[in-house]
């Protein structure tokens, strides 16, 4: 049994593996084109192709499922590429949604019209796994038709299908839903009552309010980011807890890698906490399990906090004190939108968050700042006030 390439047109070749003869003379083989290659790429592709085959992994096109395709996907893609958050995410919507629908069919006779069908369904009622009632939220049908883009886009970059069905598929309108936020008096409220509490939390909701860090992100802080002189913090990387173990990662986009300034206040509080924080170092000893990091925010021994029990000193936080419930996320949302209310520019506000672009920053807190627009006008109103005192002077 042999290989063989053959020139298909410029820089296309196909790629041929002989099986031999069947009983009536007619020869068998296993076809393969590739494209935008040399000739000499093209025999080296050739060589795995035969390889593939001859180990039993080469499944054709035409008789490839989705469901074999998403473990070729995860295997050669997702795990190298994606974020380890992301990649848990994208399993957990293809486990719940995409495979059941997709799983059994083959993966070059998926057209447009299913796709546009199974997100149409994903609007139906009884399908959300939390047990509340109610439909998916918008972003979680636009987070499926993401992954499903990102999985036939690999298709067509590997040649397994020639068009793309999600390629004139419009992206699902994203609904973008009024944030819960803290006002100013609610802000300082909330600043009064940390005064009453353990000073690393204190310093962490701190920071949080006033810079709109991400909570991986205040997870990820180390001493070496915090510039105490020139009062501020470098947002460099973010720390998450995935198949239970942390992980550190580069921060969410290349816009959130970032540097924050810092009130002169919190600085002073920081100063204080560093201090703390050496003590609680020193009286671990041997016991300090921190290693090489020096993560701002850490249990008694050093190791990194884990996730939720952010979200769960939140919760009681807030119900100890008797505050108004938002989630720990939307302090970020707060940070945001107290600036905006102090007529603070858009673009300085969608830095200080990390936004890739200012559109998402108008997007995201569009109605906080129409909100301030009309507060802005009432400036005018001393125009018209003034320009009538003249008129009736004279």
């Amino acid at each position: 049994m042999a290989g063989s390439i053959e020139k298909r047109g410029k820089d296309s070749w196909r790629l041929v593996y002989s099986l031999g003869f069947d009983s009536n003379g007619k020869r068998l083989k296993k076809t393969k084109t590739v494209k935008g290659v040399t000739k000499r790429e093209a025999q080296k592709l050739l060589a795995q192709f035969i390889t593939e085959i001859e180990a039993g992994e080469y499944i054709a096109p035409e008789k490839m499922l989705f469901s074999a395709f998403v473990e070729e996907w995860k295997s050669k893609y997702a795990e190298a590429h994606l974020s380890p958050n992301t990649l848990v995410t994208y399993m957990l919507h293809l486990k719940n949604r995409i495979i059941p629908y997709f799983g059994e069919m083959k993966l070059d006779q998926i057209k447009a019209l299913h796709i546009l069908n199974f997100l149409k369904s994903l609007e139906a009622e009884g399908l959300r796994k939390d047990g509340k009632d109610g439909t998916l939220s918008t972003s979680t049908i636009e987070y499926n038709h993401r992954i499903l883009k990102n999985i036939f886009n690999r298709a067509v970059e590997w040649q397994l299908i020639k068009k793309n069905p999600m390629e004139n598929i419009k992206k699902p309108k994203r609904i973008q839903k009024e944030t819960s936020v803290y006002d100013k008096v609610e802000a300082e409220l909330l600043m009064s009552c940390l005064q009453k509490e353990e000073t690393m939390w204190s310093v962490m909701i701190k920071i949080a309010i006033t810079t709109g860090l991400r909570r991986g992100e205040l997870l990820g802080l180390e001493w070496k980011h915090v510039d105490l002189e020139k009062g501020t913090l470098q947002v460099k990387q973010a720390l998450s807890y995935v198949n239970q173990k942390h992980i550190i990662r580069e921060p969410k986009t290349k816009n959130s890698i970032r540097t924050v300034t810092l009130p002169e206040a919190l600085v002073g509080e920081l100063k204080k906490y560093k201090s703390t924080w050496n003590q609680k170092r020193l009286k671990a000893s041997d016991l300090w399990e921190g290693g090489q990091y020096q993560f701002l925010f850490t249990s008694w021994h050093g190791k990194p906090l884990h996730p939720s029990s952010i979200t769960t000193w939140w919760r009681r936080f807030v119900s100890r004190h008797q505050l108004r419930y938002i989630r720990f996320h939307d302090l970020r949302h707060t940070s945001a939108t107290l600036l905006i209310n102090s007529g603070v520019h858009a673009k300085i506000i969608s830095s200080r968050l990390g936004h890739a672009d200012i559109r998402t920053t108008m997007n995201i807190y569009g109605h906080a700042l129409q909100e301030a627009d009309r507060e802005a006008t009432k400036h005018f109103d001393k125009l018209f006030t003034n320009n009538k005192k003249r008129d009736l002077e004279a």
